[in-house]
């Protein structure tokens, strides 16, 4: 019997120079729901990619001094780029596409074509609004107090000539596809989508531009480029092999598939591409569910916003598995919600340390403790039941089918309140049975502490199954440490009380999650973001100093402000320049300063800068200097830089620091 298909999307991303933890968490959740539906037992097709045309990337990449293609190649390709960060993450894509790639190219320009040869594209001129952050065209009624109703940001005008596609014409389609169908979830957003678009009147969309050109071209009206959505919604089936002799999956049974995207544009998910589709003549997705946003201090996160949270420095300080779970376990998948560290820290204290992995180490510590580690055959029933057991394995025995109902409704923050009703039910058991006073008498009580540690064990492998799709490397290992065998880990196994063999041998491992520091943590989370400012701009900082000075001591260096009367290079010297400074005495002060690298003599004459006027005079290069002028020094791109220290020039010559 063929099996199962199951295909599902992220949105192909934008190449940014920054990924945040917003990009990441529409990944993971992607990546969970796709390890599920394969955990199942499905033949899954997992896609996601990257959308690399459009005048905003043309934009950056000319100014950066690079040709397009340089540009995202270097930010989906290189070190610490957008593959690299999904490797990281440990995400499962079956297929990633570029919209730069050759095959979807010339898919575009086909079903382009196909669209426009059926009547559903013409040319015209368009005359209105542009978001160019967004590449979103709107209409001035759609306007927010002006701006882009999706980010906020200013638009600009726009008037060229280019091609509409006949949206307007699919409006009552759209309309039934999105109010009687459940196409499109969570519900709210088919409000949304109703009230803002198909409610006041669906309009043609401009589908091609002509004031740029880093896009698809309209192979049959040069100068034309496909706009850039249509060409990224089209990569769900292009990727399949639609117009295309790369692939041949679409015909296959992977279409339609399930599109995962995020809130801002579901505009284009619902209402855009099911309209190209039903132009098309093909089948609209099963379903397009919009998930939230994460924000910070109550904002998106945006990299135009300075409050980027960066996914390499959170995965490498705590973690891959422990990230991944805490955005699927704090946020209901559907709504907004706020993200912070402390809330991450206490996340992972609270359910991974406390609640899983002490009961795996407890437990299996006591296997080892009181029965060398393995159970004795038998240990799985007990003649005299008590209540105590009958509740956790009722429980945990049910597990799978209360987790796989919420997974199948995309949510999976509620399967996994599931699994911790289940984990801090064994918790509770643990106390309970007091296993180490049982112990205290082996030859009368040792049957029946064989059996509770084997149904702490059994209800740990069953939460570790259904826990494989959020935390797979970590879930290896608690298979590993309570001797869960390859027959103990399947779908089918996770059904069942007693999976686990009787006599499985239980390995006393590392804690699968320590706990975490608070306040340590945070400062090196911050240290950590620092060092990743300074490289990402090549800045690299001298270490503070830790020895102390004492105040007196401090206080006994004379600080001035000087003003520069004459500057000249010091012969014989590539470094020195000397100085004759107004000091504020009536006398001018001479000072010989190893600058010339930085400053040219002539550029830094009526000047006000800083000095140390008390130190001793000493000899250079046969002058005489009387100071040090004050400078920062830093590295930038491995180069030593320096900056005299200058200050308002109506500060006047010999005004004391303090």
């Amino acid at each position: 019997m063929e099996k199962k298909k199951f295909y599902i999307t992220t949105p192909i991303y934008y190449p940014s120079d920054k990924l945040h933890i917003g990009h990441t968490y529409c990944t993971v959740a992607t990546d969970v729901l796709a390890r599920y539906h394969r955990l199942l037992g499905e033949d899954v097709m997992f896609l996601t990619g990257t959308d690399e045309h459009g005048q905003k990337i043309g934009d950056i990449a000319a100014a950066a001094g690079v040709t397009p293609q340089e540009f995202v190649d270097r930010i989906v390709e290189g070190p610490r780029g957008i593959k690299d960060l999904w490797k990281l993450m440990n995400i499962s894509n079956d297929r990633f596409i570029r919209t730069t790639d050759g095959y979807h190219v010339q898919s575009v320009q086909r079903i382009f074509k196909r669209m426009h040869d059926n009547g559903d594209i013409y040319k015209g001129t368009y005359k209105g609004k542009y978001c160019k952050p967004c590449e979103s065209f709107w209409t001035e009624s759609q306007l927010v107090d002006g701006k882009c109703p999706d980010c906020g940001r200013e638009v600009q005008d726009a008037e060229e000539e280019a091609y509409f596609f006949r949206l307007s014409k699919y409006a009552g389609k759209i309309r039934d596809l999105l109010e009687n169908t459940d196409f499109l979830e969570p519900r709210s957003r088919v409000h949304e989508m109703v009230r803002n678009f198909i409610d006041p009147g669906l309009e043609d969309l401009c589908v091609s531009r002509t004031s740029f050109s880093w896009g698809v071209p309209v192979d049959f009206d040069p100068g034309h480029v496909v706009y850039v959505w249509v060409d990224a919604l089209s990569n769900y089936i292009t990727a399949l092999g639609y117009e295309n002799d790369r692939y041949d999956d679409y015909e296959k049974g992977w279409w339609p598939g399930v599109n995962i995207v995020g809130k801002e544009i579901v505009r284009f998910h619902s209402i855009i591409w099911p309209a190209m589709l039903m132009s098309l003549g093909e089948p609209v997705p099963k379903k397009c569910f919009g998930h939230g946003w994460l924000l910070l201090d109550g904002g998106k996160m945006s990299k135009s916003k300075g409050n980027v949270v960066d996914p390499y420095i959170l995965a490498e300080q705590f973690g891959v598995d422990a990230l991944r779970f805490f955005l699927m376990r704090t946020f209901p998948f559907g709504s907004d919600g706020n993200f912070s560290n402390e809330l991450l820290i206490q996340t992972i204290n609270t359910d991974l340390a406390n609640d899983l992995g002490n009961l795996v180490s407890r437990t299996t510590a006591m296997v080892g403790k009181y029965f060398g580690g393995a159970l004795p055959a038998g240990c799985g029933t007990w003649a005299e039941e008590v209540p105590f057991d009958k509740e956790l394995k009722d429980l945990a025995g049910s597990l799978r089918d209360r987790y796989a109902a919420e997974m199948d409704c995309f949510a999976p923050h509620k399967a996994l309140e599931e699994i911790f009703k289940v984990i801090q039910r064994a918790n509770k058991y643990i106390d309970e049975n007091t296993p180490w006073t049982l112990a205290k008498d082996m030859e009368q009580n040792g049957p029946r502490l064989a059996h509770v540690l084997y149904n702490l064990l059994e209800a740990a492998r069953i939460c570790g199954v259904l826990l494989v799709p959020f935390m797979p490397e970590s879930m290896d290992k608690l298979f590993a440490q309570t001797g869960a065998g390859e027959s103990a880990r399947t779908w089918e196994s996770a059904a069942r009380w007693g999976g686990l063999s009787e006599t499985a041998a239980v390995a006393k491992g590392e804690n699968l999650f320590p706990r975490v520091d608070m306040g340590k943590a945070l400062e090196e989370l911050e240290a950590a973001v620092e060092a990743a400012r300074q490289a990402e701009s090549g800045v690299e900082l001298e270490p503070q100093l830790t020895e102390k000075v004492d105040f007196d001591t401090f206080c006994k260096s004379d600080f001035r402000v000087v003003k520069v009367k004459s500057c000249e290079a010091v012969k014989k010297s590539e470094k020195l320049l000397k100085f004759i400074l107004d000091d504020g005495t009536g006398t001018d002060r001479q000072i010989l300063s190893g600058i010339h690298k930085w400053y040219e003599p002539e550029d830094l004459v009526g000047k006000t800068l800083v000095a140390i006027v008390n130190l001793p005079p000493r000899k250079m290069m046969g002058h005489e200097s009387n100071g040090m002028l004050i400078s920062a020094v830093h590295k930038e791109k491995g180069e030593e830089v320096l900056h005299l220290l200058m200050v308002d020039d109506a500060i006047p010559a010999g005004a004391k620091l303090c």
